[in-house]
């Protein structure tokens, strides 16, 4: 057999010797090859080499890449690709079939590293560890070229078998550095004997184990000394509680803070929450109450149920005898006013007290008896409603002596004017019209506009109305006036109880504090029957009060519209018109304004229960600016704003803003003014008509017969019924001119000079007897009263008379 093999390989190579006497070239081996291929002779893949000159199957290059990591044991996969001369993705994809199929293997970041390759680096790291004792696995990582995370994870299973060491917190150790540091964690932990927080110990630890190990000795991690301790701590060599995984409690400290627990609550039957927490007992609530079952946990204090006994009794004994007792009082100084108070609602007797009315709690410690409280409330709610009728009173004479200190300066400022003059008086008819000189005003706002220095009123009403409304919150605190205070309530509570004047008025946690804010809710609703029943006595006198004022508006209020209606024959006269407009407001429109806000006043009175004397029927005296701001600012809402401006407009210049405004307050408290139409107008203008007629057949006085003369003129010529002031007469007559005949005309303009002059003379004769003054002042009157038949002639006559 063995001959026949070596004649084999004799032939074998004699046969690789002989030279082919036909060769072929690279390009017919390809064609060859893809013509195998086709036919199917070549039934594998064919890898092209780098080169292009070689052909290499696949399990040939998984072949050679096993090769190589089994010599290398961590080979890249692009040196593999340089070494094989193969296309590097023919290589990566072969290379991962090759991880695949060995578990042996793994493909990291490009390269194939081998099992064999990490022991052999496990056995290199566990010579390292017996010269330094600790080693990162950052720094091993940082040398390997790969992750932190790999390398750990390489290292895990080969600890306590390649690698002698322990891997915590990214450090691997020896046995026996973890064995010191144990023994100094060990000792460190039984040394502390007070809860304790772990993070704390383990900082000069670390400075410890640094020394220990130099300049070169890596930082230990906590988590490292906290895992020493939790192990420490499950094999029982230290004794304690661990909260939170940082809170260490001895045990020696839990056993020294029970003993003081149980001795200060036998001793005092209560224990402070303060105590607790000083004791370094967080959780103290429940930690009494897990200790003793029958105690009762207040705000502050944790007490046994021999405390409640005790204020019980204390309590008891007060409500029986009609007394009162601080629950404070009886207490340790440690206890709070909720701790009372919730200790009080446990008391059977006040329970008892309470349901029953005997007794009652105020503020959170107090307990008074229903007997106590009442004796004080009987003698304090009789002082109270003379409190309230004297507080009314002297609201009522306050404004009622305003109110007569204004009305008087009204006569008094007319009786100066007429000094000046020193002529006879005016009619006192509503209807006649004043007759002074041209440049002089009627008495009353003259003096006051002397008075105020030429301020302006309508500006002055309007600084007026907004002081008002910055006024109004404190106008709701007047309405309640005749309420006592709460100092009157408790200085009247002292008065009846001297003993707690000691509290201080001033204490808001004083029984005083709290027995007046307990009475002064019932004193109020006394109070307010009190008041409640003086409104429904006042309900019928509200009602006949707005009866009453309808009635007057309804004939004065038409007079006003038919006034008005006068004023338009001037309105191109623009001096005359303001003059006349003026007029109508200071006269007629001054006289029903105050009677609306005097009545309005009285009824916001009567309606808010205040006691207000019947009024003796008299004719009102005109009031100033003054005082029907003060009048409106009594009123409240939508009355008051409405109030204000009636009277700014009555201290305009127009008479129609004055309408406006009038009609505004009158429908808002509830009346109804009539519209004057033609048929109201004709009637109202003949019973003027009627009047005047009978005045000027019976006028003595010959200044005063000018002035009906010219109105009945203007009843007849123009059908209006004008009111107009002494300077405003003669551009009256001057408006007459195209309506009478020459004779008539001259007569009245005659007359009216005439008029004028004996008025100047009057006026400049200033109380001096001057024989000259009083032949001329003799010798005009002698002419007006000689002109007075013809006058009346004028107006009254069927023909025109003759001048004399």
């Amino acid at each position: 057999m063995d001959a026949e093999l070596l004649e084999l390989q004799r032939q074998f190579e004699f046969a690789q010797q002989v030279k082919s006497s036909v060769r072929l070239s690279d390009r017919n081996v390809v064609e060859l090859v893809q013509k195998l291929q086709e036919l199917g002779v070549i039934d594998f893949d064919l890898l092209h080499t780098v080169t292009g000159k070689e052909y290499i199957t696949q399990e040939q290059l998984r072949s050679e890449i096993a090769s190589e990591i089994s010599k290398l044991g961590r080979v890249s996969v692009i040196d593999l690709a340089d070494t094989i001369g193969v296309d590097l993705y023919h290589v990566e994809k072969q290379a991962q079939d090759v991880v695949l199929n060995d578990p042996g293997l793994m493909l990291v970041q490009g390269e194939i590293i081998s099992q064999t390759y990490w022991d052999s680096i496990a056995e290199e790291i566990n010579e390292r560890l017996q010269e330094c004792s600790q080693i990162a696995v950052a720094e091993l990582a940082g040398q390997l070229q790969v992750g932190s995370e790999l390398v750990q994870s390489v290292l895990e299973p080969r600890l306590g078998t390649l690698v002698k060491a322990r891997l915590e917190g990214g450090q691997l150790y020896t046995p026996a550095y973890v064995a010191r540091v144990t023994a100094m964690v060990r000792g460190a932990a039984r040394g502390i004997f007070v809860p304790s927080n772990l993070s704390a110990l383990w900082t000069p630890l670390q400075h410890l184990v640094q020394e220990m190990n130099g300049a070169s000795g890596v930082a230990v991690e906590n988590s490292f000394f906290q895992s020493i301790f939790n192990r420490l701590l499950k094999e029982e060599e230290m004794l304690g509680s661990l909260r939170a995984g940082t809170h260490w409690t001895p045990s020696v400290f839990a056993i020294a803070q029970k003993e003081c627990v149980d001795s200060f609550f036998s001793q005092n039957s209560y224990i402070p929450y303060e105590t607790m927490q000083k004791l370094g007992i967080s959780q103290a609530v429940q930690f009494l109450q897990s200790r003793y079952p029958d105690g009762k946990p207040l705000s502050a204090v944790f007490i046994h149920s021999s405390m409640i006994e005790m204020l019980d009794s204390a309590t008891e004994d007060a409500v029986e005898q009609n007394s009162w007792i601080d629950a404070l009082s009886v207490l340790p100084a440690s206890f709070t006013s909720q701790d009372a108070n919730k200790m009080l609602l446990l008391c059977p007797s006040v329970q008892s007290a309470l349901k029953t009315e005997k007794g009652l709690i105020l503020g959170d410690s107090f307990v008074l008896s229903s007997g106590f409280i009442k004796g004080i409330y009987d003698q304090i709610e009789k002082e109270a409603e003379a409190f309230s009728i004297q507080a009314s009173t002297a609201s009522l004479i306050d404004h009622s002596n305003k109110s007569s200190e204004s009305t008087e300066s009204i006569p008094a400022n007319t009786d100066k004017g007429s000094k000046k003059k020193k002529g006879k008086s005016v009619s006192k008819n509503t209807v006649t019209v004043e007759t002074v000189p041209d440049d002089e005003e009627d008495a009353r706002p003259k003096s006051k506009r002397n008075q105020k220095k030429g301020r302006d009123s309508s500006s002055s009403q309007k600084l007026d109305s907004k002081a008002g409304g910055k006024k109004e919150p404190v106008k709701g605190q007047e309405g309640n006036n005749n309420i006592p205070p709460d100092g009157w309530v408790m200085k009247k509570i002292v008065e009846s109880v001297p003993e707690f004047e000691d509290d201080g008025m001033e204490n808001p946690d004083s029984i005083l504090k709290h027995l007046a804010d307990h009475m002064k809710p019932m004193l109020i609703n006394s109070l307010k029957e009190r008041r409640k029943k003086i409104f429904t006595e006042n309900s019928d006198r509200m009602r006949r009060l707005m009866d009453d004022l309808q009635k007057k508006l309804d004939e004065s209020f038409l007079n006003m519209q038919l006034y008005e209606k006068a004023l338009e024959l001037f309105e191109e006269d623009q001096s005359t018109s303001v003059v006349l407009h003026r007029h109508l407001l200071r006269t007629t429109a001054a006289t029903i304004a105050d009677a609306l806000l005097h009545d309005l006043d009285i009824h916001n009175k009567l309606k808010n229960g205040i006691e207000v004397g019947d009024a003796k029927a008299q004719d009102l005296v005109l009031l100033d600016s003054s005082e029907r701001t003060a009048l409106a600012k009594n009123l409240s809402g939508s009355l008051l704003k409405k109030a204000l401006a009636l009277v700014e407009a009555l201290e305009g210049k127009r008479v129609d803003a004055f309408m406006t405004t009038f009609r505004d307050l009158a429908e808002e408290s509830g009346l109804v003014l009539k519209k004057l139409d033609k048929k109201l107008e004709r009637t109202l203008l003949h019973a003027y008509r009627k009047d005047l007629i009978s005045q000027v057949s019976t006028e003595s006085d010959p200044v005063a017969l000018l002035a009906k003369v010219v109105s009945l003129l203007y009843i007849k010529v123009h059908n209006k019924a004008l009111q107009a002031p002494g300077r405003a007469i003669a551009a009256a007559i001057s408006h007459l001119k195209d309506k009478l005949d020459e004779s008539a005309y001259k007569t009245l303009t005659d007359y009216q000079t005439a008029t004028v002059t004996l008025l100047a003379l009057m006026s400049a004769s200033s109380g001096e007897e001057h024989d000259c003054s009083a032949d001329r002042i003799l010798t005009k009157r002698e002419f007006l009263e000689s002109q007075m038949p013809i006058l009346r002639a004028l107006v009254l006559g069927d023909s025109q008379p003759q001048q004399s």
